[in-house]
């Protein structure tokens, strides 16, 4: 039984996505270094990331049905240690196959259990509706505490241990998750979710039946894309253009910095404003952000201001998007129907990472993939305008 305060569990949850996004961000970095020393294209290292990205999401539904059942602590502790498992793999692959096997197989099962989902699904059963939203707000903004904090690290690491270590060294940095696991532990108890005692299956069918859940997946997928893309590939798209690599790992952690503020400030919003207004507007706004950053020269100004601007709208998604899944079923199973949510997001983060490394092989350029981001930011504003955000009515169960 969690008899720990709420805020016990906001930090304790907070502080392992911090360690678990803060290391995933970095990988992007690993790619000037790792392709010639392993022999292997852009597309390789990305389809590596993508494998990682598609088991995070495929597996996050069942992990997080395990965790609306047994609690949170076992979870984050399997995930923490199956992720240093990963990373150490990594450090020690000698060609595509085991990066795949290693970065993408096991890292992506491994952050099911320690990522925003079951994170945020500990946190909704301790926290009070009303302020539900903001708890996840500040959740999500300790994955971009790590990312501003790790990936200069990451690249400092690189630069002077060479991308073996960096690994080993951020496989002891995740091994505090482990120990953090105490702090989200106990079975969930039953004031902790609302609604009635419905099963696994119950909860599934209700939810294929709603119209906003299915919307909410579609915008989840140009979100999983648009982040997956820009971690993958920026600072590849940079070097291309002769831009500095330490501009490219200054770029990573602005987005990281400046989504602490976005992430608190839409989980804010979304305690008095309606979720999927600003989910709408965050997209557009993500839209306009891609067409004024290709119409403007690239120098390392617009390479920083851009990371920024996408920084404040980078992960303001989860704690809206998870917010309005608590919102319209209830809390009850929130990391399973979150999971489902999540795993629409990997998919699209499937095609970021893979399919823009694929393209630029083939074309030799991204100019395809940033279309296609603007192209997705649109399609997203609009799927979200006509979401239904109220509460389920639920008849009552027999006696």
């Amino acid at each position: 039984m969690n008899t720990r305060s709420p805020w016990t569990v906001v930090i304790c949850a907070a502080a392992v996505v911090t360690l678990a996004m803060g290391v995933r961000q970095s990988f992007g970095l690993f790619l000037p270094q790792m392709g010639p020393a392993l022999d292997i294209g852009r597309s390789d290292f990305g389809l590596a990331l993508a494998i990682q990205n598609l088991m995070l999401g495929l597996a996050q539904p069942f992990v997080g049905a395990i965790a609306d059942k047994h609690g949170a602590g076992r979870v984050t502790l399997a995930g923490a240690l199956l992720y240093v498992a990963g990373l150490v793999g990594a450090a020690y692959a000698t060609d595509a196959m085991g990066i795949h096997l290693t970065l993408g197989f096991m890292v992506g099962l491994a952050m099911t259990g320690v990522t925003f989902t079951v994170m945020l699904g500990a946190v909704g059963r301790v926290v009070p509706p009303e302020r539900r939203t903001m708890a996840f707000g500040i959740v999500t903004a300790g994955g971009s505490v790590g990312q501003f904090l790790v990936v200069p690290g990451a690249q400092l690491l690189l630069g002077q241990l060479g991308y073996h270590m960096a690994f080993i060294a951020l496989a002891g940095l995740i091994g505090l998750a482990a120990v953090l696991a105490i702090g989200v532990a106990g079975k969930p108890r039953a004031l902790d979710a609302d609604g009635p005692a419905q099963s696994v299956g119950e909860a599934l069918r209700e939810a294929s039946g709603v119209r906003s859940f299915w919307l909410l997946n579609a915008g989840f997928f140009v979100c999983g894309f648009h982040i997956a893309f820009i971690a993958t590939h920026f600072p590849a798209y940079l070097a291309d253009k002769q831009i500095p690599p330490a501009i490219g790992a200054t770029a990573l952690a602005l987005v990281g910095l400046f989504n602490i503020f976005g992430s608190y400030a839409f989980g804010l919003s979304g305690d008095r404003y309606p979720k999927h207004y600003l989910l709408a507007g965050l997209y557009a706004a993500r839209g306009l952000v891609f067409v004024l950053f290709l119409a403007l020269p690239l120098t390392n100004v617009t390479a920083l201001a851009f990371a920024a601007a996408m920084g404040f709208l980078w992960l303001g998604t989860v704690p809206l998007t998870n917010g309005l899944v608590s919102q319209i079923f209830g809390v009850r199973h929130l990391s399973m129907l979150g999971g489902i949510v999540f795993l629409s997001h990997q998919v699209g983060s499937f095609f970021g990472a893979w399919a823009a490394g694929y393209m630029f092989d083939l074309m030799g350029s991204y100019d395809a993939a940033w279309i296609a981001s603007i192209a997705l930011a649109a399609m997203a504003a609009l799927v979200h305008l006509p979401i239904r955000d109220a509460p389920l009515v639920r008849r009552p169960l027999a006696a």
